[in-house]
């Protein structure tokens, strides 16, 4: 509409937060996220487990039926059971990433889209954080929450005494599912951004984790060693883990160097991000 008419009006609807600005890349995204039944249907598989831990946790104070088994619990919950429920979840969380994190970035660049994104206020690093917010809030929802729930609900059950007690398992699960999470959402835009077909990035992302731990194990045989096992993600994140809940690493690995490991990968997935994600590409022929 020409100008001269004297009909233009500015827009004088609200405006989002500039901190809050990278959230509209989510939103939207969410929108199409669960669209594939396949993905929602394994979505809800993945709370299969922690309701059942929560049905255990409430058998095991049960007086009727430990009175059954002549016991005053079924089993323990310390550390252990903690650590089982974030393996468990560990993997899930790893496939759903496989899933969904490859077709965050990739199609972007695939299609030209991201100086659309970028012509708009948007930084790169506003990008970024809009599409990692998808895989920290698919994560934390299948890892940490559930984890923190079931620590409340043994809380009731056993007393503010026992929470008193144990409140390094709460701060264990938290810190050791938000590592896990930064981690697989860092590695996972990563390769997305490298790997533009979403099949051969998803491909890639579980390579990451199964070569380097076939590797590990090579370098650990021929140099008699057991550094190779600072290239093993998995076995970093499980010694992170362990260590958060005090139980030692069996394979020798110190808690301080898969730490320092763990933070060396994320700088280098960023640092892959930052050479990727640009308006342009600069091709040299």
């Amino acid at each position: 509409m020409a100008v001269h008419k004297r009909s233009y009006r500015s827009y004088a609807g609200g405006f989002t937060p500039e901190w809050s600005r990278f959230t509209i890349i989510t939103r939207y995204a969410f929108k199409n996220l669960f669209r594939s039944r396949l993905l929602t249907a394994y979505f809800v598989c993945c709370f299969f487990y922690p309701l059942g831990c929560a049905v255990a946790l409430y058998v095991n104070h049960n007086l009727s039926l430990l009175s059954a088994f002549n016991a005053r619990q079924v089993f323990a919950v310390d550390a252990g059971f903690f650590l089982s429920f974030l393996g468990v979840q560990s993997g899930f969380a790893f496939i759903l990433t496989a899933i969904v994190g490859p077709g965050l970035v990739s199609p972007d660049l695939a299609n030209n889209a991201l100086p659309l994104y970028l012509a708009r206020p948007f930084s790169r690093t506003e990008y970024v954080l809009g599409k990692m917010a998808i895989l920290l809030w698919l994560l934390s929802l299948i890892t940490w929450i559930p984890g923190l729930i079931l620590f409340l609900i043994e809380s009731s059950l056993s007393g503010g005494a026992w929470a008193r007690a144990n409140i390094g398992l709460a701060w264990g699960i938290f810190i050791g599912c938000g590592i896990e999470i930064l981690v697989f959402s860092l590695l996972s835009l990563a390769i997305s951004a490298w790997i533009k077909r979403k099949l051969a990035a998803g491909a890639a992302l579980l390579g990451v984790f199964f070569f380097g731990s076939g590797l590990a194990q090579v370098i650990n045989a021929v140099l008699e060693t057991k550094n190779g096992y600072l290239i093993d993600l998995g076995n970093l994140l499980t010694t992170v883990e362990g260590s958060l809940f005090g139980h030692s690493n069996v394979v020798g690995i110190s808690a301080s160097s898969a730490w320092i490991a763990l933070i060396a990968a994320c700088v280098f997935c960023v640092a892959l991000l930052e050479r990727k994600v640009r308006a342009y590409e600069v091709v040299v022929g």
